[in-house]
């Protein structure tokens, strides 16, 4: 019924009222909160004087709408306009009960633009912009955007998939297939994986180490743009599209940071030796230069000086956070060596207040790799679940059950645990009725299997090898040879073993829901190699770079759609206070 509903109502009602709004520059974009605080600044009287309309283009995020308080405003003063929201792109019952309850929502004409499905960033990668893990509202708008893709480039031959919501987008995505018109076309991209956030945790909360994730960590990459300030540029603030076009960023966006002063001091060099040709030309010779080569070459020296602050930049500010320890302290998680040590460092860290996300980010992945027996075991000082909140206050009680409600920080409880139960009530029932109640239980407590994924898998390289960044062997050259990013394993191995035969076990350890899919269609030659992999609930930088040495390694040509770029400080911030 509520799809119904939705295709009832028209996409976009009043597009020329939209595109006059857009040109008297009356649209505002309520996305971030500095957006938001920019608003609250702006004297509205010369704008008032000038227009008796106002539209907001926003996300249908609950505490987005309460930031649109101007009709109440204008109420007030006795001033009255027309006011429009936009939701991109869908709008839920949830925005519109609050704008009820703030008294406005009878002033408001409220649309929706469902047509906000991709945002391209560089040629293997575009973004779906979505809200991040847990929020399953937000699966037909994925499958619509695999609808796009379908309608743009043909049918695909090969469909894998794992995890909740990526059998859920699947499923909307056919939907939508089976209600359009069928048109037989040549397939012009041979595999889509969908995988889900949910099934790999441990990369998202590990520090990132490649240039981009860690330009990303620091000064936070927006839609493929970053802006340096005054510790990079020492003059004013510089925003920069980071992508392939980029000469210098493009070189080392991939490297481990440890190799990039090295890259970008051969760069100079080359530079350098491009602007001692000049020397000895003659004038025809010189005017050719000029016109040719000399603007690229100031342009490539600028982006050159600006990576190298960048880097100088985050080599000071890794050096105040004790980055190193951090990094050891992360490993010997992932290892599952030094655990004691481990969380006396976590303890440290949360009693002297450091940094409450770095504190977050350490006790959920201690949570996940060691399944909540750490956090649960008794020692001689406080639990760490406890006196977190002690040392960060009772306002973080919600952050608390957040974490444990997405998966992020597992408890083992003392007692029965869930595999005894369901053994139990197995005898009392049949097996149809006891496969059901162990989904059940299995979906009402997310267990983690880290330390047996990674056995069966090759997660963590043996530490007696010696590792060569600058020569890396394989995908965990991300995290300095620590840890092979678990959701790049997955889609190595299915593309190796041509689906999930033989990965039985690790499904299973991954509480199944996995999916393949063959189409009965002709696809070019070419087209076989294409790999897109669609990450519901976003994807961090490090699995990009490690999509693609995978692409280089194995000949297949990566393009990655996710929902959203996110890093450690996202995840655990997403999840602060409320959740909505």
């Amino acid at each position: 019924m509520a799809h119904s509903a939705r295709r009832d109502c028209p996409e976009l009602p009043d597009f020329s009222l939209l595109k006059r709004l857009a040109r008297d520059r009356l649209i505002y974009l309520l996305e971030q909160q500095h957006e938001v605080d920019k608003l609250y600044k702006v004297e509205y009287r010369p704008v008032v004087s000038t227009s008796d309309q106002l539209c907001f283009l926003i996300r249908p995020r609950i505490q987005t709408v309460k930031w649109i308080y101007v009709a109440n405003a204008d109420k007030a003063v006795g001033r009255l306009r027309k006011y429009h929201i936009i939701f991109t792109p869908q709008k839920f019952f949830a925005c519109e009960a609050v704008l009820e309850e703030q008294g406005i929502f009878g002033v408001l004409n409220c649309d929706f633009f469902a047509r906000f499905n991709h945002l391209y960033l560089t040629s293997t990668i575009r973004l779906s912009p979505l809200p991040q893990a847990g929020d399953q509202r937000w699966v037909r708008t994925a499958g619509s955007a695999l609808h796009l893709l379908h309608t743009l480039y043909g049918p695909f031959s090969k469909v894998y998939g794992i995890g909740r919501f990526s059998k859920m987008a699947y499923e909307s995505w056919r939907e939508q297939v089976e209600e359009g018109e069928q048109r037989a076309r040549q397939a012009e991209i041979g595999t889509v994986f969908l995988i889900d956030r949910d099934v790999d945790y441990v990369t998202p909360l590990c520090s990132q180490v490649v240039y981009e994730g860690l330009v990303d960590d620091i000064f936070r990459i927006k839609c493929g743009c970053v802006e340096f300030g005054t510790e990079v540029t020492s003059d004013k603030s510089l925003k920069v599209m980071l992508n392939s076009q980029d000469k210098v960023f493009n070189e080392i966006r991939n490297e481990h940071f440890s190799n990039v002063f090295g890259l970008l001091s051969q760069k100079a060099r080359n530079l350098q030796t491009a602007y001692d040709k000049r020397r000895g030309m003659d004038i025809k010779q010189m005017k050719t230069f000029v016109s040719d080569e000399l603007k690229g070459l100031k342009q490539e020296h600028r982006l050159l000086s600006l990576h190298i602050s960048a880097s100088e930049s985050i080599m000071k500010k890794k050096t105040q956070q004790d980055f190193q320890e951090l990094l050891k302290t992360e490993h010997s998680l992932l290892e599952g060596f030094e655990i004691r040590e481990s969380i006396c460092f976590l303890e440290e860290h949360i009693i002297r207040q450091v940094n409450m996300m770095e504190s977050l980010r350490l006790l959920c992945l201690l949570s996940i790799t060691e399944n909540g027996e750490s956090i649960m075991k008794p020692r001689p000082r406080p639990h760490l679940k406890v006196s977190s909140p002690q040392s960060y206050g009772a306002e973080h009680l919600l952050t608390f059950s957040n974490l444990r409600q997405l998966g992020l920080l597992v408890e083992q409880p003392a007692g029965e645990t869930l595999t005894v139960m369901e053994s139990r009530v197995g005898k009392l029932v049949n097996d149809k009725t006891a496969g059901k109640l162990t989904g059940a239980f299995s979906s009402l407590a997310k267990k983690s299997n880290f330390r047996a994924l990674s056995r069966k898998l090759n997660l963590v390289p043996k530490s007696d090898e010696e590792y060569d960044l600058r020569v890396p062997r394989d995908m965990a050259y991300i995290f300095s040879g620590a840890y092979v990013p678990l959701s790049c394993k997955l889609v190595e191995q299915v593309l190796e073993r041509d689906g999930w035969t033989g990965l039985e076990e690790v499904t299973k350890l991954l509480n199944g829901q996995e999916f393949a899919v063959t189409a009965d269609s002709s696809t070019k030659s070419d087209a076989q190699r294409i790999v897109i992999v669609v990450f519901l609930g976003g994807c961090t930088f490090s699995e990009i770079s490690a999509l693609r040495f995978l692409g280089r390694e194995k000949g297949y040509k990566f393009i990655v759609v996710t929902t959203a770029i996110t890093n450690s400080s996202r995840l655990i911030e997403s999840l602060l206070g409320n959740i909505a």
